[in-house]
């Protein structure tokens, strides 16, 4: 591999920073509560206000949304629901007899509540709460809250309208650290959640990075990623501007190119800026561009794969003749978009899959965000007294090589009980009766 581009991101030193600043504000709020949490939407929302927002304000908000927008709204909706019903469907419960008299069973059933957060900050994130709470809602989630920080006094109405469609149960009026801590605790609302979802800041990631344990999470979050894997075939324009439509996320979100094509890869560098020039938000763009951007050539396309699973990207698009390929031999990424005609844009906003995703390598482990992330895996067991012949024997002999005797004698119990009549060939310990 040659860099055409490499990155001159400087040492994240934000990260200490940032991570200082959150472990002390979850202190807070674990100590001073409901109090601690009014005192930040005043500093950071100049918010003084009630957090749970009102049906009739909801109701007004709503009423503020066009009705183009809503209908797009609408569209985005059906093809998440759709997909997440499918992921729903193809995890199911069942039962097996694994031995005569063994039944062995596996109940699917959803957390009682989850948080979802919507980012509200430069952008307004509408897509952000289908994502989240229709996922959860198809999972069968029994209480879904939602927040988002309020601009110039209220939240985007377009954001109220999608978690009201997505089927919020209690829509918060909050951003921030403060809100990913008061959906964990249950504050004001009285409904601790189990699982908090959704992206943020850095500030916001690292809120839920740190309360980890305390409650689930979708993934681990950083700056949105974005690459794609181009061959000779592809062109140039529509790399570049597919490029630039990932960083304007942030000055810190890194987007790649990974290319067979010398010529491509040159060319991209040289389209990359002018691309860039014609954005509003160009400064945005330029700097993530200048300080992440990177342009890798590679001479074959499993030398390009290669490197791609070690970049393992949230997004990743495939520009070549052969996508068949690639989709079957890829393995690291958040989600794929093969093929011209499938841009990220269709990913993030409208196309159905959830673009909730996984950053920083953690697609080498993990994806995202999905009906699964919210239902829990139970299992269960009926042994039979006829059964417990031989897993009690077992049970009880591998509890001994483990040193384990009270577990042993758990299984002894059973073979003396069931079995009076019996002699052992091993140590079946005889309990004595304390009626």
């Amino acid at each position: 591999m040659e860099y055409l581009k490499k990155s001159n991101a400087p040492v994240a030193e934000n990260d200490e920073r940032i991570h200082a600043t959150v472990k002390t504000m979850l202190a807070r709020i674990d100590s001073e509560g409901e109090t601690a949490v009014r005192e930040y939407a005043a500093q950071f929302d100049n918010w003084q206000g009630d957090f749970i927002l009102s049906d009739e304000k909801r109701a007004a908000l709503i009423a503020q949304v066009p009705e183009q927008t809503r209908k797009d709204i609408q569209f985005a909706y059906q093809q998440v629901k759709t997909f997440a019903q499918a992921q729903r469907a193809s995890l199911t419960e069942f039962e097996i007899e694994s031995a005569p008299g063994v039944k062995l069973g596996q109940k699917v059933i959803p957390v009682n509540c989850a948080g979802c957060y919507v980012p509200g900050g430069r952008y307004s994130h509408a897509a952000s709460a289908l994502m989240s709470i229709a996922t959860a809602k198809v999972a069968g989630v029994e209480t879904i809250i939602a927040c988002s920080p309020p601009k110039d006094g209220n939240m985007h109405p377009a954001i109220v309208y999608a978690m009201d469609l997505a089927g919020a149960d209690i829509i918060l009026e909050m951003g921030g650290v403060h809100a990913i801590a008061t959906m964990a605790k249950g504050l004001f609302t009285g409904v601790s959640a189990d699982i908090l979802v959704g992206p943020g800041n850095g500030y916001v990631a690292e809120a839920k990075r740190l309360l980890f344990g305390e409650v689930g999470i979708d993934v681990f979050a950083g700056p949105t990623e974005s690459a794609i894997i181009a061959d000779d075939s592809a062109d140039p324009m529509t790399i570049a501007v597919d490029l630039v439509s990932q960083a304007e996320h942030g000055y810190d979100s890194p987007v790649w190119l990974f290319t067979t094509s010398r010529r491509i890869g040159e060319k991209v560098a040289e389209l990359m800026p002018k691309v860039a020039a014609d954005m509003p938000n160009h400064d945005v763009v330029q700097s993530a561009w200048d300080l992440h951007g990177e342009i890798i050539y590679c001479e074959t396309r499993e030398e390009c794969a290669k490197v791609s699973d070690e970049y393992a990207s949230e997004h990743l698009q495939i520009l070549t003749t052969d996508t068949d390929w690639w989709r079957d031999n890829l393995k690291n990424y958040g989600s794929l978009f093969l093929g011209e005609g499938a841009t990220v844009t269709h990913g993030d906003k409208c196309s159905g899959t959830n673009h909730i995703l996984p950053t920083k390598r953690v697609a080498r482990y993990s994806g995202g965000l999905n009906v699964h992330k919210f239902l829990k895996i139970l299992t269960y067991q009926e042994i039979s007294e006829a059964a417990n012949l031989d897993f009690s024997a077992v049970g009880s002999r591998i509890s001994r090589v483990e040193g384990m005797e009270g577990h042993a004698r758990a299984c002894d119990w059973r073979l003396r009980k069931y079995f009076p009549e019996n002699e052992w060939d091993f140590h079946v310990y005889d309990q004595k009766r304390y009626d």
